[in-house]
């Protein structure tokens, strides 16, 4: 069987990632430091302990799987906090990256996916946006991924490095038979954040921002199951592994949902109020982001079945009542 080498693979997109490659035939090696990752989402492959910047492991563990592929997932990602500390997120990200997928072509391992960001779009207010829409982000967050984008296309240039590039959007749900799920500490993403509210595991919800320009003044987002994006990347080593040109696609649905939206499809789905409150705008965040995803229909044949707002919610809820991880 053949190995994939999946970086960030204890991590919440990560873990669905290797349970979707073990589905399709691959053998996932899971390539992880832990600072974010549990471990005990580990279940579908061999584990190697391991940092991005530290370029001798990264050889040991290419030599010893001698992966066909790479699915680049690690990576820091928060907003916020690359706002505040910028060089964090230059150097674990890009320099992190660049050691990979140095490592990558000396190893012969020329086929890489890798997790961008609807981020590098940067705040585009009413539109739609695709793969050809311009780059302006406005967070280091966003601005890392660009870069690492760049360094793709440089070594494609240079070493003939092969690579699909995944835009996505906000990523919700979990997997549905709760093996593996959503588990932040801190958290920071909206869903798991408003279930930990629902059931008392924090105080209240803070909505950042009531005064955007929408219809109910909170920020629209395009949400995406997890499950749905997985199966994506999976489609993704089959073009590469067909010998296609690399390419890049947006992963969302095309429907935005206001923060206040999300909250009242939870009280539907959990039957249960959100107890929240207002708090003001977080620097660097954008007003509108949504997604227009067809070239990855239509080239891919991806097929987002499960990425309804319902059917995320519901996935998560079902974790977030059963499912945790132990460092």
């Amino acid at each position: 069987m053949q190995h994939v080498l999946v970086t960030g693979g204890a991590g919440y997109i990560g873990s669905h990632a290797c349970k979707a490659l073990a589905a399709a035939g691959f053998v996932p090696v899971t390539f992880d430091n832990l600072v974010t990752g549990w471990q005990d989402a580990v279940k579908f492959g061999p584990f190697e302990q391991g940092d991005l910047l530290d370029r001798a492991r990264l050889d040991d563990v290419f030599a010893q799987y001698q992966p066909v592929a790479v699915m680049h997932f690690a990576a820091l990602s928060q907003v916020g906090e690359s706002m505040a500390e910028p060089g964090l997120y230059w150097r674990n990200n890009v320099q992190g990256s660049l050691t990979l997928i140095e490592a990558a072509v000396a190893a012969g391992c020329m086929q890489f996916v890798f997790s961008s960001t609807c981020a590098t779009y940067g705040d585009q207010d009413n539109v739609v946006l695709d793969e050809t829409s311009e780059q302006h982000p406005i967070n280091a967050y966003g601005a890392s991924k660009r870069a690492i984008e760049d360094i793709l296309r440089d070594f494609e240039a240079a070493h003939g490095l092969r690579h699909v590039i995944f835009r996505y959007f906000n990523v919700a749900g979990a997997d549905p038979e709760g093996e593996v799920g959503e588990f932040h500490q801190p958290e920071t993403h909206l869903v798991p954040l408003m279930l930990d509210a629902i059931e008392g595991k924090r105080d209240a919800l803070t909505i950042y921002g009531t005064d955007y320009d929408t219809p109910d003044g909170t920020c629209i987002r395009d949400y995406v199951h997890v499950c749905d994006l997985v199966d994506a990347h999976v489609l993704g080593l089959k073009w590469l592994a067909d010998g296609k040109a690399s390419r890049v696609f947006n992963l969302g649905t095309g429907s935005g949902f206001s923060v206040r939206e999300v909250l009242d499809h939870s009280r539907e789905v959990t039957n249960k109020p959100v107890p929240h409150v207002e708090g003001s705008r977080r620097a660097g965040d954008c007003t509108k982001l949504v997604s227009g995803s067809q070239r990855a229909v239509d080239e891919l044949g991806w097929q987002p079945h499960r990425s309804t707002l319902r059917q995320m919610i519901t996935d998560a809820w079902r974790w977030h009542q059963n499912g945790h991880y132990d460092r």
